[in-house]
């Protein structure tokens, strides 16, 4: 597939030469997997799970895990056209020739973009179809607890915590390859796993006692959080170090699924957290961190936690980001400590606008919580508060959509007249009823309800100000409703849909619910019955998967939903026997693996130490960031795959890799300083250079061999510095602007002919006039003075050299102007000096 990287648009997505990849010789690998997500790069980069896996995986000796990604259409157009199969990011092996395909199922719109990895990778689609020589499809993630729509399509699914049980899968593959056992043999003996559930042994239609049990880690803190982990080209959508400080979730709200499947709660120690942070800055550069969690407010030492960390980070210039936050789980000596960093928007998710709704949900949260929390971040300096809400809820009417604004109303007034520039949105999102959760027997509101609502609801904001209303794609949350309690009937749906050509369902200018529509139609279903309430005492498509939580427990918490009580949190108030732990001697329902493990709350501290009384903030005197002790021009190679990085790709990989070298790095003053550092003129992308160069200013000074040296065990392939010239610490610094290149051409003997006589044309004449295009304006242009040497050598090699003083073109887009036609498929091009005129 790398082949076509001259071909496809945004090439970065497709290298696999990241600063953190691992490369081993498959060779000597005995099991071998692709751990795939159903998205982009850029989306996919920012899932956790998968850089735990593959962390995990690849320092197992014996196993490899590389990843791979969804690939745009139009580059899966390029791909279809040359007869070229999608393929891993770091080996470029394709994926029907793996051992297995792991798959994140994260969410339930994402299920024809499976089937269009499976397409694209020449992998039949149906599990039934595939023979011995076809890789394992192997699912984990959320969606898992609700398999069957999905189950024609997937050998295995991992149900639960994956750490422990990825190493199991891939021993058992590793066994069976050996053994030279078939497809049927692995599949047996991957069901004896904890947590792994082989659809094709499921039937449906004759249940019986079928039983699966998710896969628990019963402690986090021995398990080693991937630190090195792999660096993006490009902007990742969280482009930053994410570190899990808890799993799971116990504030109860009923409609939560996370909060059910991920019980109990583990916690990582500060000490391990603290460890995970300075190591995985010092190894990866990044310039942001997020402390991630279920409720990362409800963390016990969250307190503790960021005391330590802060100094540090603000040190650096690393910033701190908590999402997830619960109203009132935040101290203010946090909050000062946050908006002394940076302050982006804050974010609040009541749920829902009156506090009789707030009850039958169990959010926990009341009004005046809301307030004196949002008026705590109007003293830090916020003026942008998002407040999250959801509309559909059981129970709900039109008073508690009056509560919504309401709300909004007090939100915005509490902040006084002195905050100039506020901003209130409301968030409005159509609710889903979750499988695993107290609602899901509930009905899910019909389209026309949602819009109806919204409506109302549009009409009540237009009158205000400084408040804005957004929600969510009514259709998106339409689709996720049917899916998440669908079952096996729902398959050709799914295929029929993605042979329509329903793609990216889950990005808004994508989205199309005709395919699905006349889908369900073809298949004799109606939408409306996978939305209808359940029967209580029938059986439900996932009975036989199971969370761990009983019936029981969630029919209790539907009953106490409506009777308007709350359920209190019970890390810190009493157990509600959910069926999960062992806590106080209680049976857990997680029989084969409670056998094994003891599963209950591991908390740091028995209550939160946010709690009690919480000392001031105290800010530490930071280092000045804007000192000038060195300036240096560094001269580098662009070479491999690196040659498809933009220069806008570059900036944060160089910037990182400076960090991890510990330098210290000169920045701009400013609410957002910026590192002193600058490029020369941008290589364009697909050019392979030996000579490209960058300036950097240092708070110190430091010898230019150590610069050099530091730098180039920090550098992803491709990319080494050769020489570090000292430069003034003035701020204008010269430009070379004469640089030489040597073409090789790489098609045809007939087709290098042809070309090499157009570009001859080039040096014989005295004037070549070209269109050139810029800023949407076509302009002709005399490229020939540029030209100031050309020389062939031998039949496939041309040496030119260029002086841009006067005007500069991309050298490929000026021979693509005299060979039209032609691309970097049918030569290369290497750029080997520049110079000053």
């Amino acid at each position: 597939m790398k082949k076509l990287l001259p071909l496809l648009p945004r090439p970065t997505r497709y290298l696999g030469s990241e600063w953190g990849t691992v490369h081993k010789d498959l060779s000597k690998v005995k099991a071998h997997i692709a751990i795939g997500f159903p998205d982009l790069y850029e989306i996919g980069m920012s899932y956790l799970g998968q850089k735990i896996l593959y962390e995990i995986v690849n320092k197992h000796p014996d196993f490899y895990a590389e990843r791979a990604y969804v690939p745009c259409e139009e580059t899966a157009a390029i791909m279809r056209e040359h007869n070229e199969l999608l393929a891993t990011m770091e080996s470029d092996t394709r994926l029907k020739d793996v051992d297995a395909l792991g798959i994140s199922l994260t969410h339930e719109l994402c299920y024809t973009n499976v089937l269009f990895m499976l397409d694209l990778a020449g992998i039949p689609l149906k599990s039934v179809d595939r023979d011995d020589d076809n890789p394992l499809i192997i699912a984990g993630g959320g969606a898992c607890f609700n398999a069957e729509p999905m189950a024609d399509f997937l050998d295995v699914v991992m149900l639960g915590d994956g750490e422990e049980s990825i190493l199991k899968v891939m021993e058992v593959i590793s066994d069976c390859k050996e053994k030279k056992l078939g497809r049927k043999e692995k599949l047996g003996a991957l069901s004896k796993l904890p947590g792994i559930y082989i659809p094709e042994f499921f039937d449906p239609e004759n249940p019986g006692d079928f039983f699966v049990e998710k896969a628990v880690v019963d402690d986090l803190n021995p398990i080693p959080f991937p630190k090195g982990q792999v660096l993006p080209y490009g902007k990742a959508v969280h482009d930053r170090l994410t570190m899990e400080i808890a799993r799971g979730c116990t504030r109860g709200c009923r409609f939560c699924q996370a909060g059910i499947i991920y019980r109990p709660v583990r916690e990582r120690t500060p000490e391990t957290l603290n460890e995970t942070l300075t190591k995985g800055l010092e190894e990866t550069g990044y310039e942001e961190t997020s402390f991630l969690s279920l409720s990362t407010g409800d963390y016990s030492a969250l307190d503790a936690l960021f005391a330590k960390s802060f100094d540090n980070c603000a040190a650096q210039q690393i910033s701190i980001s908590l999402p997830s936050l619960r109203v009132g789980s935040l101290s203010e000596p946090i909050m000062e400590r946050i908006a002394t960093i940076r302050r982006t928007g804050a974010t609040l998710a009541p749920e829902a606008g009156t506090q009789r709704m707030r009850d039958v949900i169990n959010k926990g949260v009341t009004e005046q919580a809301l307030l004196d929390h949002a008026l705590m971040l109007y003293d830090n300096g916020w003026q942008n508060i998002k407040l999250y809400f959801m509309i559909g809820l059981p129970t709900e009417t039109f008073e508690d959509l009056d509560g919504i604004l309401d709300l909004c109303v007090k939100v915005r007034d509490v902040a006084g007249r002195h905050i100039k520039k506020l901003n209130i949105t409301a968030a409005v999102s159509p609710f889903v009823p979750k499988p695993h959760t107290p609602f899901q027997w509930e009905r899910q509101i019909s389209l026309d309800e949602v819009n109806e609502r919204l409506d109302y609801l549009r009409e009540k904001f237009n009158t205000q100000k400084r408040l804005k209303l957004k929600f969510h794609i009514p259709r998106m949350t339409f689709l996720e409703g049917i899916f998440s309690r669908g079952d096996r009937r729902l398959a050709p749906v799914i295929q029929k849909a993605y042979e329509r050509g329903a793609l990216f369902s889950s990005w808004k200018d994508h989205l199309n619910l005709n395919p699905y529509l006349e889908a369900m139609e073809e298949e004799g279903l109606n939408p409306d019955d996978f939305l209808a309430a359940r029967d209580k005492e029938a059986r439900l498509p996932w009975d036989h998967l199971s969370s761990g939580v009983t019936k029981k427990f969630l029919l209790t918490e539907l009953k106490r939903g409506y009777d308007e009580k709350l359920t209190g949190d019970c890390r810190y108030e009493e157990c509600r026997n959910c069926g999960v732990c062992e806590f106080d001697g209680r049976k857990s329902q997680l029989v084969e693996q409670a056998a094994q493990k003891d599963i209950r709350p591991k908390m740091v501290f028995e209550n939160r130490d946010q709690a009690g009384d919480v000392p001031p903030f105290v800010q530490e005197e930071k280092p000045d960031l804007g000192l000038k002790g060195s300036n240096f021009r560094l001269w580098y190679t662009k070479i491999g795959t690196t040659a498809y990085l933009s220069q806008l790709d570059l900036q944060p990989v160089i910037e990182r890799a400076m960090r991890r070298a510990d330098l210290p790095l000169t920045f701009s003053q400013g609410f957002h300083p910026m590192p002193r550092l600058s490029f020369g003129r941008a290589l364009p992308v697909g050019v392979e250079s030996l000579c490209e160069w960058m300036n950097v200013m240092l708070r110190t000074e430091i010898s230019a061999q150590e610069l050099i040296d530091r730098l180039n065990e920090q550098m992803p392939m491709g990319i080494r510095i050769v020489a570090a010239d000292p430069l003034t610490l003035s701020k204008k610094q010269a430009h070379p602007s004469v640089e030489d290149f040597t073409l090789t051409f790489t098609c045809s003997d007939e087709e290098v002919t042809e070309k090499k006589s157009k570009l001859r044309e080039l040096a014989e004449s005295e004037e070549y006039i070209i269109s050139h295009t810029t800023k949407n304006k076509v302009k002709e242009k005399d490229i020939r003075p540029t030209l100031i040497h050309f020389e062939e050598v031998g039949d496939r090699t041309i040496k030119m050299t260029f002086d841009w003083s006067e005007l500069y073109i991309s050298p490929v887009k000026m021979i693509t102007a005299i060979c039209p036609g032609t691309t970097l498929l049918d030569y290369t091009l290497l750029k080997t000096g520049q110079r000053f005129k």
